[in-house]
């Protein structure tokens, strides 16, 4: 029996039934529609719809298999590489060896982008790309779901109710990371926390790590041994800038003025797009060292991951622009004057927070180490 069937990736066998339903759904042709084509004129939008249906059957007709499906996220990917970022760097990249499952432990800024650059280094480097764990809160449309597993994704049953459904969802994922990484030997892409950083504050949630220690604290297996069992290395993903900024300083500011902040319904599905889409200017993406014994706590554990999150982060130029408009000094870089000439003028000081935390962030950090 497959203890993991309901949170797993689709395995190769199904990949070719799962893609025939993906085509088949009016709402997937609809969401593509709607992401391509929705400025065209009404009346011809049936005869796309089906020119659409018709082109991705032609794309499917000889997948079959995961790896195929994330060759063709590939070509895809390196367009939009080329078409919203100056720039892709990877920096340490070079310290992991082939053939073994390490557990990257990342900053959250962006839904899809952040385990979708990960894994364009991991496939241009020759590496197995990243398992990637994804919350059910994001997963409401079947398509998406479909879409999300086909890449290799599994669930994290954010939705469960009551501590014994919330612990057996916890216990199921710990063994399925565990799994993925001594067994398998895959690679894992997972948040530090659920939710993405909005405010540009990275800090690993602890419950993740004693999530992870739960399936071998089962077998008796002290804490420092286990965690050096699961290969983590911790990842800083840095953009130079955020296509969703604006809308997530609209929802800081509304959480800080009214208390409350009410997401519409398929909100995350738009931040996806926008997020693929949107322009990102530099991206970096830097992995850091692998976690040995030594951290005997959760929290000791959560320390050297923040550390090393914090203090690898690409600082980019936007970063040190928008904290020297904080202290009230002018911008020594005009394209991010340019940009905050387009932000609400309620939403300014919001978004010239989420740029310049991570610097300051970072500076603390190094204060206390020097």
């Amino acid at each position: 029996m497959d203890q993991f069937h309901d949170i797993r990736p689709y395995n190769d066998e199904e990949v070719a039934e799962v893609l025939h339903n993906l085509v088949e759904s009016p709402d997937f042709i609809n969401t593509i529609m709607g992401f391509r084509f929705a400025k065209w004129p009404a009346f011809l939008h049936a005869p796309i719809a089906f020119c659409v249906k018709i082109a991705l059957k032609r794309q499917i007709a000889n997948i079959s298999s995961v790896d195929e499906f994330q060759m063709r996220v590939a070509s895809y990917m390196e367009r939009m590489i080329k078409t919203t970022t100056t720039n892709v760097e990877y920096r340490g990249i070079e310290k992991l060896a082939k053939g073994k499952g390490y557990l990257f432990l990342s900053n959250h800024r962006d839904i899809a982008m952040d385990p979708a650059f990960v894994n364009y280094g991991l496939y241009l480097a020759g590496l197995n790309t990243v398992r990637i764990a994804i919350g059910d809160n994001l997963l409401r449309r079947p398509f998406v779901s479909d879409l999300m597993r086909l890449n290799k994704s599994f669930i994290v049953k954010r939705s469960a109710n009551g501590i014994r459904e919330m612990m057996a969802a916890f216990g199921q994922l710990s063994a399925y990371i565990s799994t993925s990484l001594t067994k398998d030997k895959c690679n894992i892409w997972i948040a530090q926390k659920e939710g993405r950083a909005k405010d540009g504050l990275d800090q690993t949630d602890p419950a993740i790590i004693k999530m992870f220690y739960m399936s071998q604290k089962k077998e008796k297996v002290p804490f420092a041994e286990a965690m050096a069992n699961l290969n983590i290395v911790p990842v800083s993903i840095s953009y130079e800038y955020d296509p969703c900024a604006f809308e997530k300083a609209r929802e800081l500011h509304q959480k800080s003025t009214t208390g409350n902040y009410e997401k519409a319904e398929f909100e995350d599905i738009d931040s996806i797009k926008n997020g693929i889409v949107g322009q990102k200017g530099k991206v970096v993406v830097t992995f850091g060292d692998v976690i040995k014994e030594g951290f005997e706590t959760p929290e000791e554990f959560v320390a050297e991951v923040d550390r090393q999150i914090i203090t690898n982060y690409a600082i980019q130029p936007t970063n040190e622009a928008a904290l020297a408009l904080q202290q009230g000094l002018p911008s020594a870089d005009s394209a991010f004057s340019s940009y905050l000439e387009r932000c609400p003028d309620n939403l300014r000081e919001t978004v010239l927070a989420m740029y310049a935390n991570p610097l300051k962030q970072q500076q603390k950090f190094l204060s206390k180490e020097s």
